[in-house]
Parts: structure tokens; sequence; C-alpha cells
């Protein structure tokens, strides 16, 4: 097996065929491939892409055209066999050979194309399984489909320290979302419509919340802020532009083709590069079967989630990943600046840092904005068509190169390259190589079809990314909860029909009759077994029964997404209202409320019916799309008049609540808010009682100093008193009596007298305070036990509001002609019909 030493294996020199080796983390630095139809640019590049295989590099790989499809025809044991239905039958047509004689010459062509390389069958089994190979289809599911929901889901990266990323990524998607509906050529800054979604995107992300295709649209409406700047909402946006701008939004959602861009794999970017058992994965994403709007869309979408993943990721010198874009003319022009221009030029300046190279592919040197691509590391230029084109080629070289390029020397090598003859012109290399491209391991088909892709992805055993992981968590996980809004939600365990069953049997047609132009078609999905069905239906397979295949009956199908907004209220929530009317009345009066149905997921209608199915006649009011119309206002009309929510309020703690929070929680919700009023109501009361108690306690504090000081003087003068009057004693026995001694006897009795006096005053005052005291503590306990209970009512107390819709808040999300499956089963020479549909 050849010896690479981790570089890539590029081709050979044109004389002495050494081999040429291209070290991979010189991609770090980007490279742009330029060469004319016919150059060889397709086979350096499936080489190119080969090579980053067997080291293990992971890829992304946008193809416009259908050329890298080519990257999954692994044929190791190059057999005829292997080569027969990828050949191209016109051409073998043309050739006069069958399409065996075509097979076989393929395979010798590779055998000894292969041989000449040295490349032996070692190689070649290596990179068959060097990693997960895979075509996604954005908008069809002829390979693997892409769920576009992931890019409009909050990114994984925090909004703090991140704004100016995250609002890029905004950006683009919102140009990009703009350009789908038919606003191309828009400003950011300038553009009402940018500013209004860019806003709502800001709103959501900022808190962590993610965005579906439907809340984009009732927040279009609505949205959940009132100014836009300065400026009021209405004044920036009137209100019936808003419904304008939301209809359009509303019609692609409403399409049936674009169901498939929102089911499918995510743009998950780490699912996307390696495979459950570490291997890389080289993601082929085919665009050809789209518009270019269509386009332009997914490609913003795909880099702006390249992008995110790549700023979550430490940094690396050597290379991560590619992101191969295999015709960007469009994309990264010179002169204009399409969505997809903005994250590109970002890439190409920051993803150096993060071991991300891009490979950049183009036919015409002018569809360049060399200013854009002038860090380009690596230029790999073949064949050109015209002079001008050389000559603009070399003013890009020459400006990346800073001016210093011997411009001479690159007209000559120019000149003179032919098929499959390619400059390699590296900033990491001392000079230019020529060298001839190797041979292809991979089969080069050419350009394959949609119609080939679902062969092309079995050939390469190709499944979605998230497929085995997927299996795992719903195998450990237990089915969600139901929310108001979510109407595919696990409502049983048994399937549980749409409606009632159709009108009696009927052999039916296998042409599907035609459904009014301006009226819109739907599938609904054949979910039920024969045996689901009959299950769903309260019976047994009868053991006798013969199926007899399936048969689509028609009913028109509508469904109503009503939303509930109000501030006030605390209320922002969906409800749906759908019914099935198999016989719609010819004068156009239908009994809505008669032909209730289970809400459908409009995400799961489909855009086709099964195969070999058979189809019930379209008779009558389905037949008109004039009273059709007429009946989809009447169902609006209904639905806004039939639709309300109950509101629990408390006027008194100014809360309120609606679905879909309950009673209980909504309890909760009370008594914890009555508890933080109480506690403040207490707090209140301690303050206002607080100067009133300190002021007694200081009185009572004061009157029990001077009780103190009060007994103490009574004890003195009590003993000054005796003393005085066992004096008089003395001298009445002595004779010696004194009207002076008697008059200071009488004085002293009077100074005790008083002393007592000031000590039962005081003590009356002691008492009095402290009954004060204690009758403001009752005060206190009776207002406590007052606004105790006051709280404990406000918290018992709950108010029914009604709150219903607003018109424009009643949006049609399905309203048409729906086929409904059935399977027709005889049972005893009768046929019967049971329902192949059900919402589980």
């Amino acid at each position: 097996m050849l010896k690479t030493d981790g570089k890539f294996y590029i081709g050979k020199h044109p004389e002495t065929k050494d081999p040429v080796f291209y070290d991979p983390d010189d991609l770090t630095t980007h490279a742009v491939v330029v060469g004319m139809t016919g150059s060889g640019k397709t086979g350096l590049c499936i080489g190119l892409l080969e090579e980053a295989a067997l080291n293990g590099i992971p890829a992304l790989m946008i193809d416009p055209k259908g050329d890298i499809t080519n990257a999954l025809l692994h044929f190791p044991d190059l057999l005829p066999t292997d080569f027969q239905p990828w050949v191209n039958p016109d051409v073998a047509r043309r050739e006069g050979k069958t399409i065996e004689q075509a097979g076989t010459e393929e395979a010798e062509k590779w055998q000894k194309g292969l041989a000449g390389d040295g490349i032996d069958k070692e190689r070649l089994l290596a990179l068959k399984n060097s990693a997960h190979f895979a075509v996604f289809t954005p908008g069809s599911d002829a390979g693997i489909p892409v769920s576009i929901l992931a890019s409009l889901a909050a990114p994984d990266l925090p909004w703090q320290g991140n704004e100016e990323i995250l609002r890029e990524k905004i950006g683009g998607t919102v140009t990009a979302l703009l350009g789908l509906v038919g606003l191309d050529d828009i400003d950011p800054v300038r553009s009402r419509e940018h500013i209004l979604l860019a806003n709502i995107f800001e709103f959501a992300w900022s808190q962590g919340k993610s965005l579906d295709l439907g809340e984009l649209i009732l927040q279009t409406q609505t949205p959940p802020f009132e100014k836009l700047g300065v400026f009021e909402l209405n004044t920036f946006f009137a209100e019936k532009d808003r419904f304008s701008l939301a209809m359009l939004l509303n019609n692609i959602l409403a399409a049936p083709a674009f169901q498939t861009w929102i089911s499918g794999t995510p743009l998950d970017i780490p699912s996307l590069l390696y495979g459950e058992d570490g291997r890389p994965r080289h993601s082929v994403f085919y665009l050809a079967h789209l518009s270019d709007s269509e386009r332009m869309f997914f490609i913003t979408l795909l880099y702006s989630a390249v992008e995110t993943w790549m700023r979550s990721q430490k940094g690396a010198t050597n290379l991560r990943a590619i992101v191969y874009f295999d015709e960007i003319f469009g994309y990264l022009p010179p002169t204009a600046n399409p969505p997809s221009k903005g994250v590109m030029l970002r890439m190409l300046k920051q993803a150096r840092a993060f071991g991300v190279g891009q490979v950049l592919v183009t036919q015409n040197p002018v569809d360049l904005d060399y200013k854009a691509i002038s860090n380009a590391g690596t230029w790999l230029i073949g064949r050109l068509q015209t002079e001008r084109d050389k000559e603009r080629l070399l003013d890009g070289l020459e400006g990346a190169a800073g001016g210093d390029l011997d411009r001479k020397n690159y007209d000559t090598i120019l000149s003179k390259l032919g098929k499959r003859m390619f400059l390699l012109h590296n900033v990491h290399a001392k000079a230019p190589v020529v060298f001839g491209t190797r041979w292809a391991m991979n089969y080069l088909a050419g350009p394959l079809t949609r119609t080939q892709i679902p062969a092309l992805n079995e050939l390469a055993g190709a499944t979605s990314p998230k497929t085995a992981r997927a299996a795992t968590k719903s195998a450990a996980k237990a089915a969600p909860e139901s929310t108001p809004d979510d109407t595919a939600a696990v409502k049983s365990p048994t399937h549980t029909p749409i409606a009632p069953a159709a009108a009696a049997p009927s052999a039916g047609t296998a042409t599907r009759p035609a459904v009014p132009s301006s009226i819109p078609e739907y599938f609904l999905p054949h979910n039920l077994t024969l045996m689901e069905a009959f299950a769903a239906d309260g019976e047994p397979l009868p053991q006798n029964a013969l199926a007899q295949g399936l048969i689509y009956h028609p009913a028109l199908l509508a469904q109503a997404e009503i939303r509930y907004f109000d501030r006030k209220y605390s209320l922002d929530t969906v409800e749906k209202k759908s019914a099935l009317v198999f016989e719609p009345d010819r004068r156009g009066v239908v009994r809505w409320e008669d032909y209730l149905a289970e809400p459908v997921d409009a995400r799961g209608l489909e855009s086709r019916p099964a195969p070999e199915a058979r189809f019930d006649n379209l008779e009558g009011a389905m037949n008109d799309a004039k009273l059709l119309k007429s009946l989809e206002s009447d169902f609006v009309d209904w639905a806004f008049r039939t639709s309300g929510v109950t509101v629990m309020g408390n006027a008194t703690l100014k809360l309120y609540a609606g679905p879909p929070i309950g009673e209980g929680q909504f309890r909760k919700q009370l008594s914890d808010e009555a508890r933080k009023a109480l506690e403040a109501d207490k707090k209140k009361l301690e303050s206002s009682y607080k100067t009133k108690i300190q002021s007694l306690q200081k009185k009572l504090a004061a009157e029990k100093r001077e009780l103190a000081e009060d007994q103490s003087d009574l004890q003195a003068r009590k003993m000054e008193a005796l003393g005085t009057h066992a004096e008089n004693i003395v001298t009445l026995f002595t004779g010696s009596r004194s009207t002076t001694r008697l008059s200071r006897s009488l004085s002293k009795q009077r100074m005790v007298k008083n002393a007592e006096e000031d000590v039962e005053e005081s003590i009356a005052e002691i008492d009095r305070l402290e009954k004060e005291l204690a009758e403001l503590s009752d005060e206190i306990e009776d207002k406590l036990d007052e606004i105790e209970e006051k709280w404990a009512n406000a918290a018992r107390e709950i108010e029914e509001i009604s709150v219903k819709p607003l018109k424009k808040d009643v949006l049609v999300e399905v309203f048409g002609v729906a086929w409904v499956p059935y399977h027709q089963v005889e049972v005893q020479g009768k046929l019967v019909e049971v329902p192949g549909y059900g919402v589980k």
C-alpha cells in the first residue's frame, strides 16, 4: 500500500512521475480550486476528499450540481457489475455499446488508471471503510432529509459573551429566511422586516429559548416587545403590515412541499462530522433539485451552523474538518452581498484558528471576490477558458501575494496547462508546483440525478447521523409530557382515529382526481397497519379477512391555531382546533362542532400518497374552489367565536395564571405571594408600634429608677425619724424637754410621710405603665391575627376570568382537501374499511 506519511497524495510530477504530496494542515489557510469545464477539476477535488477520508478528517460537502455524489461510488473489487448501474446509458447508446460493455470498459479503465498511479486494492478498501459516507437532500426525501428547525433553535453558546457571533448568526438566518419568501436584496439596517425578525430571534435566544416557524409567525404578528428603538412597535411596523409578513412566512409553513424541510436530520454539526463509532463522516449536501432562493437559504443556514459550532471549539493548528463548496458562483461574488457572503467572509477570516479549512471551487475566476479570499493559502489552478479569465486570476494571485509574484512565470505556466494538469500555489511552499492529478479511487460517473440518490445511499450503507442515538434515547426515555401546543404528543398507548369512517366502501380508481388548483392538497400519513387499524376500531383482525389494498377518501381538513396572549394575565398559550368533514354541504353550511377531530401534526402531512393506492371520487363541494374559500372564512369565524380559555385570578394579590398552569400550582403561587405580603405587613406593624413601645419602656425604666431612689430616701428618712424619736424619749426621762427638739421630730415625721407618698406614686405609675405595655402587646397580637386572617383569606380567593382570542390571533394552519387512507378488507364476501391513519 502507498505510504504517504499523513500527507495527501494528489498527483504526480509530469516529467519525473514522482508523487506530489500536500500537507493537510496547510488547508487551515483554505484552498481555492479554479478550472474550466473539462480541466479535471472534479477528479482533483474528489481525490483531495478521498485523502481527507483516509487521514480521518471529516468533511461537509456542498454539491449544487451532483458531481460530488461520486464520493460514494466505492468499488474496491473493480468488477464490471459494480460499474454497470452507474454508467450513463445515453452515452453508451450513442457509442453503440450495451450497458454491460460500457461497464466492462469503465472497470478496465479504472483498473489501469489506479495501477498506473500505484493505488492497490488495499488502499481502495481502506478508503471505503475510512468514514461514513452519505448524501443529504434538503427539501427532499430522495436522500437523507435535513431539518432546518435546529437553525431556529437557541444555540448552545451562552448569550453573555457571545453576543456578536450570535447576532451575526441571527442576521444570516433572517436574511436567508426573507430571501426564501421572495424578499431579496435585504439591507439588515434599513429593512423593517429584517429588524423585526432579528429582534424576535434575539429576544428568544438571549433567554435561551428556541423558536420554530409556527412560533416565529405568531410573534411576527404579536411580538414579545412593545418598542423597536425609541418608537412604539405599531409606529415602526404597522400591525396590518406585520400580518402581511406573517402571511408570507405562513405560506412557507403551509406548503406541503416545505414539510421535508422540517423533518429529518437536524443541522447538528458534531453528528454530521463524526459517527457514533468515532469514525469521521463525509456528508454530501445535494442541492441540484432546489431553486436558487432555496439553495441560498440552506447554504446560509449550513455555514451559520458550522460557524456556531466552530466558535464553541478550542483553537487548533492542525486540520480538524473540511468545508467543501463545489461551485461558489453567486455565493461569494465580488460586488453583491447575498445572505451567504457575510458568514463565508467570517469563516475565511476566523476558521484557521479553529482548524477548519474551506475548499472553494469555481470554473469562472470572475465569480470570486478576490479581496475576500486574499488570505487563501492554497490555489489549485487548471486550464482556464479565456485569456480574460487568466488575467483576472493573476490579478487575484498577485493581490493575495502582496505584489510579490512572478507574474510572467505564472502566466507562462498557466498558458501551457493541459487536461488534468494543475498549478499548485502554496504559501507554505517555496515555489509553485505543476502536477498531473492522480486517478480517482471513486468512480467518476458524472453528475447524478435525484432519482439515483436512494440507490447511492443504499450502496454506501448511509444512515441518518441521529438514527442510532435517537433509538437509544427513545428506548430509555418515557413518553413526553403533553403541552397545549404539542399536538403530536402521545395521548394513549393505542391509536385514536382522527374521525369517523368515511362513506360506504368504494372500489375507487388508480388515478387521483385533481383538486382545484388554488386549494391546498394534503395526504394524511398511512401510519396504521391492518392489525393496528382493527385494534383501534375495537375489533380483532378477522381470521378470514382478505386485504384488498389501500384507498384514499377525500375530506375537508381544517385546522386553526389560536393564540392567547395577555401580559396582564400572564397568558401566553396556543390552542388548536381541527375538523375533518368528509362530505361538506353543497350549500356551504357546515356545523364545525359536529366534525371535531384530533389536531394533526402539520409537519407530518405527506406530499404524496402511498404507492399502489386507489382513490375515491372528488365530488360536490370538494370541487368548488370558491365555496371552499368561503368555508375557510367561516371556519375561522367559528374558531374565533367558540374559542376561549379560563384564566385564574386573584385581584388582591394581583396574580393571574392561564393554561398550562393548573389550580394546584396556582394555589401554591398564591400561598407564596400571600406569605410575602404577610411578612411585609408584619414589618409595617412592627415599625408602627416600635416608637410607642420604646417610649413606654423608657418611661417604665425611669419610674423603676425613681422608685429605687424613693425607696432609698424613705429608708433614710425613717432612720432619721427613728433617731429623733429615741432622743425625745431620753429627754423625757431626764426632764430636759425642748420645744426645738419636738419641732424637729415632727418635721422628720412629715418627711417620712412625703417619702412614703413618693414611693406609692412610683409604684402606681409603674403599674400603670406595665398595664399599658400589656394592653399594647394585646393590641399588636390582635392586629397580627387580623393581617394573618386577611392574607389567609386572600390566598384562598380564586376568580375565573374568561379570555377570548383576538381575531388576528386565529391562524389557519391547515385548510384544504385531505386524502384519508383506509384499509379495504374483504370479510365473508363483504368489503369493509378501517382507517389507515390514527393519532398515536
